[in-house]
């Protein structure tokens, strides 16, 4: 079985991460005191002092990179998972180690911040790149048919074919279906058809051959993927596992259930499924949030000229406040005060709330024109600096306009598990205005099952590529 072989890779693994982080430790010395990148005015300390460190900085990677899960197997997860893993799990251990160093230090052995900071670089840049050799060395063997993990699915429903497909389409992933168990109504043998292309899909036998599969084949590993129907019989299906030595997974049946996404979550020691999770959580939402600040700041200094003469216009050309503010619906449902320039001529909505059309008497001149260009949206750059917004997300709604959506749009109300956003990846797709709520609602649900920083610079650099002009305004 190869389970054995599984402490070996862990501990080549953790040789490798301790090796790196050590080596990335004396480059980042070198490059601070000795390349002549970085002035030195209060000298050079010796490299013995910071040699010392890595005693320390061992047990902190290990036990971070343990605590990550970064030494778990790693066979089906994809390698950006790995990546995004690693840049966390550093920058954990980075500010470990900062705070260890600057706590027990001796007053005579003052360390370089800038070395830190180099080295919170350089070893997230080496770590991901031999990671990324090892696995994809590992890869490349494993489509040669070495280091191969056999595989029995129990159950044979739709969700027992999708994992069968994804094992018999990744080769890379080193492992070899053996068959299915099936209750006993479905044939001995059968295909996958749909949308993949046509693959065996063997079963083996039923429920109770169990055991004596176990017995007579090297079975590495045991997914239990019952279907809702048979779920009354995984109590039996596990006790005929009993103690055999493989690894034994579960996937339950409920993708039908799930609205956003899934994801496995503690509940003081009992595992709880979230059928509606996002990555917008833990350190992503710190990370969205501290983008937002910098760069809400950043944009705002630049638009204030703008925003400055805008508004005179505002104020010179139709009687009124220079700025329209309205409640919209943002993060998990909140209102909040959103800030506009002022486009429309007072008491608009004094027959009630509705859209604009094209056309629309109520709509100045200048106001036009703000919308065409969506200047009028400038002053939501307070909104992102307050936190009531962010630069990315689905944009937020009037509650009047809410209550009807929601009873006629699925899953309308998911948009409102991240924060609303000035633009977002519905706009810059072309649903914005008096468009299709099912479309902008497909987009934004996208959206926020895809999230990553990537998404987010990629919206703003399409947002300012296709320019601020928005066709579907009135």
């Amino acid at each position: 079985m190869l389970k054995r072989h599984a402490p070996l890779f862990e501990a080549l693994f953790i040789a490798s991460d301790l090796l790196i982080v050590s080596v990335a430790w004396s480059l980042s010395y070198w490059l601070r005191f000795a390349s002549d990148w970085f002035p030195v005015d209060k000298g050079i300390p010796p490299f013995i002092d910071y040699f010392r460190m890595n005693i320390f900085l061992w047990l902190i990677w290990a036990w971070v990179y343990k605590r990550f899960g970064l030494y778990r197997p790693m066979r089906g997860s994809r390698r950006l998972r790995e990546i995004w893993l690693v840049i966390q799990a550093n920058f954990v251990a980075v500010i470990a180690f900062l705070a260890f160093t600057y706590l027990f230090r001796e007053k005579s052995v003052p360390f370089s911040r800038l070395v830190f900071l180099i080295f919170g670089i350089v070893s997230t840049i080496l770590i991901i790149a031999s990671r990324s050799a090892v696995r994809g060395f590992l890869r490349a063997m494993r489509r040669r048919g070495y280091n191969k993990r056999f595989a029995l699915i129990v159950g044979a429903g739709d969700l027992a074919r999708q994992i069968a497909h994804r094992i018999t389409s990744h080769p890379e992933y080193g492992v070899e279906l053996f068959g299915c168990l099936s209750s006993g109504k479905e044939k001995r043998a059968e295909k996958l058809t749909g949308s993949a292309s046509h693959v065996k899909f063997k079963i083996v036998g039923t429920y109770q051959d169990l055991p004596k599969i176990i017995e007579n084949h090297a079975i590495d590993q045991i997914i239990v993927a019952l279907p809702l129907s048979d779920h009354n019989k995984m109590k039996s299906v596990i006790a005929s596992i009993g103690d055999a030595i493989m690894d034994v997974r579960i996937v339950p049946d409920f993708h039908q259930f799930i609205q956003l996404g899934s994801r496995v979550e503690d509940f003081d020691g009992l595992p709880v499924v979230s059928l509606a999770s996002t990555p917008l959580s833990g350190i992503n939402r710190v990370a969205k949030r501290i983008t937002d600040v910098c760069l809400g700041m950043l944009f705002l200094i630049a638009a204030l000229p703008l925003m400055l003469i805008i508004g005179a216009l505002v104020k010179l050309t139709s009687s009124g406040p220079i700025f329209f503010t309205q409640q919209r619906v943002g993060l998990d449902g909140r209102a909040f005060t959103m800030y506009k320039f002022r486009t429309m001529i007072m008491d608009a909505e004094a027959d009630g709330a509705r859209f604009a059309v094209r056309g629309d008497s109520r709509v100045t001149p200048l106001g036009r024109f703000l919308r065409r260009f969506n200047l009028d949206e400038l002053p939501q750059l307070i909104n992102v600096v307050l936190g009531q917004m962010s630069l990315v997300g689905p944009r937020p709604e009037r509650p009047v306009f809410i209550k009807e959506f929601r009873r006629h749009v699925p899953k309308y109300m998911l948009r409102h598990k991240v924060q609303a956003g000035m633009t977002g990846w519905a706009q810059v797709n072309g649903w914005r205005g008096n468009t299709s709520i099912e479309k902008r609602i497909d987009y934004d649900l996208y959206y926020i099952e895809n999230w990553s920083l990537a998404l987010d610079l990629k919206i703003l650099g399409l947002t300012v590529v296709n320019g601020f002009r928005d066709r579907n305004a009135y």
